[in-house]
């Protein structure tokens, strides 16, 4: 029952931890995406808030690879590149939790 109870904890204070990572690292999208990803960013993009967690890291996977983008790809690029794959999927994660 305690190794039940530890893993139980274990598991709550890993998904707190990643939603503070993603809270954190989506700081910076948030001055082009808006605090709730609710905007275009910079009047070109989609809006993100409304995407699933896997379609947002294929996107940022794509923007880091520069195989995906369109008029944003240049500005997208220069930040994909800085996210680890791990970050791109706590990110990702924590976007699709975000409502208009």
């Amino acid at each position: 029952m305690k190794k039940l109870i530890l893993v139980a904890l274990a598991v709550f204070a890993i998904n707190a931890m990643a939603a503070s990572d993603g809270a954190t690292l989506f700081k910076n999208c948030a001055g082009c995406h808006g605090v709730n990803a609710q905007k275009k960013a910079l009047g070109f993009s989609k809006v993100i808030n409304s995407w699933k967690a896997d379609k947002i890291e294929s996107a940022l996977i794509g923007y880091k690879k520069g195989t995906y983008g369109g008029a944003m790809k240049g500005i997208m690029k220069t930040q994909a590149v800085r996210l680890s794959d791990e970050k791109i999927k706590i990110l990702s994660k924590y976007i699709s939790t975000l409502k208009k």
